[in-house]
């Protein structure tokens, strides 16, 4: 049973077919997209690549298709590209019909609380891999964003962040309840929402927000230089 490549399937299918929506036409920014998933592709695999290595996580073979890259099942390296485009859609959807960034007021503060809270529970979980370097990474991602961008797009980021756990629930509930992706406990805080680990939560975050500073980076970057006066 090839759960795992369903499940990717399922969750690139529906964005990936509404991507030539007439107003969010999705597909006229991956020249902004793919690079984004690239960058965070490379940092992901090889943090899989270690943990998988170091027994923090692992992956049950009766549910893949039995195909290996940088000795990760194909399906884990496929979900580095399908989660990533998902959520992203998710973020341009809800950009062009929500025309209101309601959580702008909240966003830096949230920021704030995050990047004071998370170093402290991984000082106090440093054994715990999982736990303390994705507590970690995230805290150092927001301040990365809030260093480039300040707090422009993390309202928005925020509601697509909060939208996206919906699918999250169900995909990952899939694969940690079956399991598809197991977990060793030694590593974790042991606190699981059913069958997910809470990291599970800060981990999407921290792969949602480098996708989408990448992207916005992108998308910024190229808008400066199309407006730029031409020098005669």
């Amino acid at each position: 049973m090839y759960i795992y490549l369903y499940l990717n399937i399922f969750t690139i299918l529906f964005p990936f077919l509404l991507s030539f929506d007439r107003k969010v036409a999705f597909y006229k920014n991956w020249g902004a997209l793919f690079p984004a998933i690239l960058v965070n592709g490379v940092l992901f695999v090889v943090w899989d690549v270690l943990f998988t290595k170091a027994g923090v996580w692992g992956f049950n073979e009766a549910y893949l298709t039995g195909i290996y890259l940088f000795n990760l099942p194909l399906e884990e390296v496929l979900f580095f590209l399908t989660v990533p485009y998902a959520c992203v859609f998710i973020y341009d959807v809800l950009n062009a019909y929500i025309t209101r960034d309601l959580l702008q007021p909240y966003a830096k503060p949230v920021a704030v609380l995050l990047m004071v809270l998370l170093p402290m529970l991984a000082i106090f979980n440093m054994s715990r891999l999982y736990t303390s370097i994705t507590f970690v990474l995230l805290s150092i991602m927001l301040l990365l964003h809030l260093r480039f961008f300040g707090s422009r797009f993390l309202g928005r980021f925020y509601l697509a962040y909060l939208v996206h756990l919906v699918p999250f629930l169900l995909v990952n509930g899939v694969l940690t309840y079956l399991p598809v992706v197991w977990y060793n406990n030694d590593y974790n805080l042991g606190l699981r929402l059913v069958s997910i680990p809470v990291e599970d939560t800060m981990y999407s975050m921290l792969m949602l927000l480098l996708t989408i500073s990448v992207y916005e980076g992108i998308r910024q970057r190229k808008s400066v230089k199309q407006y730029q006066p031409v020098v005669v």
